[in-house]
């Protein structure tokens, strides 16, 4: 199998049973006596090359198996936004009751994601990711077949509850069992299938299935859930690094003081702010979105509404981008840069024409992936160390954001309409501003 946790500094593949690494025969390739031996036993090129094709199927394979349940899970988050008006009609409930099926999603994941990291350090990845796809599944039947609001809330609950164990725990153990020239690779690959799993949900909910066949959406997504969980345990190999796991052990008891010590560094707290911010502005207006283009003077339906929300994939090939940016002006100038687009994108939002509503609509993807893949490199250049704790309180912070935004933000919109939700969100803009401004001194 790949990459043993006790070799995770080497690259190693499997040869007739025996585990060997590749930088040696790597590094023989290019020495003068390798020619002249593999001219004489050619068994040694052949050896060398079999190793370093078999590592790439063996990454390539890793990617792909990541790749597909990242996406699949991530896919159930926003499965119902594209279709809220379709569904406060049929259940004949309030605008801020059915956005409780998105918001109710992201709360599950804030209460679950520090246990299901700290989880992952324990056990094995196989068994948490089984739960967790069985769970999701079973989550999405019941979403699927019931006729009652509260208990299609409810089973969404579930379903935020268990996607954690799908995504957070194997974020964690891709950190702890890739050596470091490869894991850079796959993560990327991880953060590009969060973005495309968005996009994929809500295509799903709201255009690949006619809206009033809703339910099929959620057999579809069981269905994802449950293949992408089989293979990706089929193709995770299992980790045997005891001494790693006992060291996690004699650290369990001082995590809580790690956690609290990270939390209480006002280097880093108004970073955590940052992430809440961010998503606290955007997921309202991907949410609500349905709402505003339904009605007059755009009187969309439902799948042109979904159309829309293809300018989410710009969010694939901004976080690189941003992080150049970063890197040669600097986080603070990157955040408040990322602040003055999203600013110019609410006002847009405003304007009663396609146009605007399009180019409002790439523009706060453009605010707001600057403004969160520049807080998270902010908060890992802060740190030489407990990362992964500090990573996983800004996940924190980050899905509580989006709760309370969606939340919130119901209210606005049966109080005072879309400009209640947007003049609403643009009101948190300062914590990504004053952070900007605060780092760009230092």
């Amino acid at each position: 199998m790949l990459l043993a946790e006790d070799h995770r500094m080497a690259g190693l593949v499997t040869f007739h049973g025996r585990l060997y690494s590749i930088k040696p025969h790597i590094r023989s390739m290019f020495k003068p006596k390798f020619f002249i031996y593999s001219f004489l036993n050619p068994a040694c090129k052949t050896r060398t090359i079999y190793l370093i094709r078999s590592m790439d199927k063996n990454i390539l394979r890793l990617e792909l198996a990541v790749c597909a349940l990242v996406t699949a899970a991530f896919t159930n988050i926003y499965i119902t936004q594209p279709i809220l008006p379709v569904l406060e009609t049929e259940f004949q409930v309030t605008t801020v009751h059915v956005s409780f099926t998105v918001s109710f999603v992201i709360l599950g994941i804030v209460i679950s994601n520090l246990f299901f990291g700290y989880l992952s350090d324990r056990i094995a990845i196989h068994p948490i990711l089984l739960a967790g796809g069985c769970m999701v599944a079973a989550g999405g039947v019941v979403c699927s077949l019931t006729h009652d609001v509260n208990v299609l809330i409810g089973a969404r609950f579930v379903q935020g509850l268990f996607i954690p164990a799908l995504t957070t725990s194997l974020a964690a153990w891709l950190a702890k069992n890739l050596p470091q020239e490869k894991l850079s690779v796959v993560m990327g690959t991880y953060v590009a299938a969060t973005v495309l799993g968005g996009l994929g949900g809500r295509l799903l909910g709201g255009w690949i299935h006619p809206p009033l066949h809703w339910r099929y959406a959620f057999w579809s997504a069981a269905v994802l859930i449950v293949v992408t969980t089989l293979v990706a345990v089929a193709v995770l190999p299992q980790s045997n690094n005891e001494s790693k796991q006992e060291s996690d052990r004699a650290g369990a008891a001082s995590s809580d003081m790690g956690f609290v010590r990270l939390l209480t560094r006002p280097d880093l707290f108004p970073i955590y702010l940052c992430g809440a911010a961010g998503l606290l502005m955007f997921s309202p207006i991907f949410n609500y979105l349905p709402y505003r283009l339904s009605g007059a003077p755009f009187g969309f339906s439902t799948q042109m509404i979904t159309l829309v929300y293809l300018v989410y994939i710009l969010g694939i090939f901004l976080g690189p981008v941003s992080g150049k940016i970063s890197q040669r002006f600097g986080g603070g100038n990157t955040m408040i840069l990322g602040c003055a687009v999203l600013a110019i994108s609410l006002g847009l939002l405003l304007v009663p024409a396609v146009w605007a509503v399009i180019a409002g609509l790439l523009s706060l993807c453009a605010g707001f992936f600057t403004i969160h893949a520049t807080a998270v490199g902010l908060l890992n250049r802060k740190l030489s160390h407990s990362q992964g704790r500090a990573n996983a309180l800004y996940v924190l912070f980050y899905y509580a954001g989006g709760w309370i935004g969606i939340t919130l933000a119901g209210f606005c919109l049966e109080a005072w309409g879309w400009p209640g939700v947007v003049i609403g969100v643009a009101a948190f803009l300062f914590v990504p501003l004053i952070t900007g401004l605060r780092e760009r001194r230092r």
